[in-house]
């Protein structure tokens, strides 16, 4: 096998600038929680696709005579949380199905939850908040209709990615007691350094580029999350 390349987020090969992380979910995640990484991954998507949504919503927000803070904040959420989002808590559940890594899942844990909190107050939809939710979109329909039936796209948006956010971190939490994980582990992890000693939590991998092609070999530490109940 080949040295592995960054291939994410993918990059077209005349530009300077280049993958910045290796994702390959089929080689690097434990088959039982494949579907739970991906299914992840894309509402990571489905959150980047709703702030984009949410600066066209702000676009017609400034059109129809709302403030033109709105509109910059609209940008400001979409440059920021957007690679946030991926960096933030999709790579640090990434590295915790990957490795067994108690202390990636409690980074996970606290950053989501965080996540969740502000996609919460952008379903809201303070005015001046740069974020199109259910308060703006109703208060705005008295102004100006049509740019609130534009505005009404974010608000659902919104809403309908707090409630997924909401169930996939209860549904992580339950995978990850269920598993034996706990707060202690990750204060061992911690204090060990073993969190930050990839050769170590990843040896597994390392060991098929030495044996040639073959089966993924995951580290011998990953638990059998239960996956008895349904999604």
């Amino acid at each position: 096998m080949t040295e592995r390349v960054n291939n994410f987020p993918p990059m077209p090969k005349f530009l300077r600038i280049k993958p910045c992380f290796y994702q390959n979910v089929d080689e690097e995640i434990p088959q039982p929680h494949q579907q739970i990484v991906r299914r992840v991954y894309k509402l990571w998507m489905l959150y980047s696709i709703t702030l984009c949504v949410n600066l066209v919503s702000c676009i017609a927000w400034v059109a129809g005579g709302g403030s033109a803070v709105n509109l910059g904040l609209g940008l400001l959420w979409l440059v920021l949380f957007s690679p946030c989002g991926y960096t933030c808590w999709f790579r640090p559940l990434y590295k915790a199905f990957r490795a067994d890594s108690s202390f990636n899942f409690m980074a996970f844990f606290f950053i989501f939850f965080l996540q969740c909190v502000l996609a919460f107050i952008q379903t809201l939809g303070i005015n001046n908040w740069g974020a199109c939710g259910w308060i703006a979109t109703v208060m705005f329909f008295s102004t100006n209709v049509g740019s609130g039936v534009v505005m009404l796209f974010s608000a659902l948006l919104f809403t309908v990615v707090t409630v997924l956010m909401g169930l996939v971190l209860i549904r992580i939490h339950r995978l990850y007691r269920g598993g034996g994980g706990s707060l202690q582990r990750a204060q061992e992890e911690w204090s060990t350094g073993v969190w930050k000693n990839a050769p170590v939590r990843e040896a597994g991998f390392n060991a098929i580029a030495e044996t040639g092609p073959s089966l993924p070999q995951y580290p011998a530490s990953v638990p059998s999350y239960p996956e008895n109940r349904p999604w």
